[in-house]
């Protein structure tokens, strides 16, 4: 069996979720991705991940392998991407989209700096909270945030993203604070309307309610204010309104400067990600691969996120 395609499939599994979903983007039976999996985890002796029906997860020597396949898969891309142009430079259009929040502060900032490099492309950038057709609509290259769904489109993890339970100082010393998720139902909560792209709700660790271990759980707490923009929910979350559940990358340079404290720290869930996606191409534009590594590059610098740009 090919050890790249191994190599391949672990990965595209791993950001999928499910073998399902690797198998439907491949166009092969997922018995085919399991038998791939099993030879890949006989080879190397150990066990990558934990599969059920439901889910599958990672395991501690998955999640290290993970990050070493991704790199070693990128590496293997480029190298050939830069044989195959012959040195030419990166042209063309490049076609973007990511969420509106998030692409204000983390994606349009960068976008100048990449043309600087890439002098012959010229950049497009949409920023949308709606979920884009990334292929129906012609575009290179979108990035995501968060549990990405079942999809024909390849994805490459950029960088974890954590969310957390934030309020400001005055509110906690005028309301309390809450000790179990279960008591935000007590408190102002600041919340995505319905119609807004997050539908699950907050998300908690919590103790298994059979064996050991956590459980994750999804609230949907209430409160007098919702709003369909993150952003706002921010602002108000800033002007002491309630309690708000948002992501690191948006309230990381408050907390650094006491403007917002850390809630529930102990129920806080893992990490999802936050990814660049794009169609599957069996030769990929070298102006999209460089832009996603353009990206990885500035999204693994350890002060990016806490460097308060707005």
């Amino acid at each position: 069996m090919d050890k790249l395609k191994q190599l391949e499939t672990f990965a595209s599994v791993a950001t999928r979720g499910s073998l399902t979903a690797a198998a439907k983007a491949e166009g092969v039976a997922p018995a085919i991705i399991g038998r791939r999996l099993d030879g890949l985890e006989s080879r190397l002796g150990v066990k990558l991940m934990v599969r059920t029906t439901r889910r599958i997860t990672l395991t501690h020597e998955g999640s290290a392998f993970l990050e070493d396949c991704q790199r070693l898969l990128t590496d293997l891309a480029n190298a050939e991407a830069s044989v195959s142009a012959g040195g030419v430079k990166a042209s063309g259009h490049l076609r973007l989209t990511a969420p509106a929040g998030f692409g204000r502060r983390h994606v349009a900032p960068l976008v100048p700096h990449f043309r600087e490099l890439h002098p012959e492309v010229t950049i497009s950038l949409n920023l949308s909270d709606r979920v884009v057709d990334v292929a129906g609509e012609a575009y290179d290259c979108a990035v995501r945030v968060g549990d990405l769904p079942d999809s024909s489109l390849v994805s490459v993890r950029l960088a974890d993203n954590r969310r957390l339970c934030v309020a400001t100082p005055k509110y906690l010393q005028q309301h309390g604070r809450p000790a179990t998720p279960a008591d935000l139902a007590r408190f102002d909560c600041l919340t995505l309307s319905s119609d807004a792209s997050q539908t699950r709700g907050w998300a908690f660790a919590v103790p298994a309610s059979v064996g050991e271990g956590t459980d994750i759980v999804h609230l949907r707490p209430g409160g007098p204010l919702d709003c369909s923009d993150g952003q706002v929910l921010h602002e108000w979350c800033l002007a002491g309104y309630g309690i708000a559940w948002r992501s690191i990358w948006e309230v990381e340079a408050d907390i650094a400067a006491g403007r917002l404290e850390v809630l529930l720290e102990d129920y806080a869930a893992p990490p999802n990600g936050i990814y660049a996606l794009f169609p599957q191409r069996k030769h990929l534009a070298l102006r999209v691969r460089l832009w996603i590594d353009f990206l990885k590059h500035h999204y693994g610098q350890p002060d990016f996120w806490s460097s308060g740009r707005t």
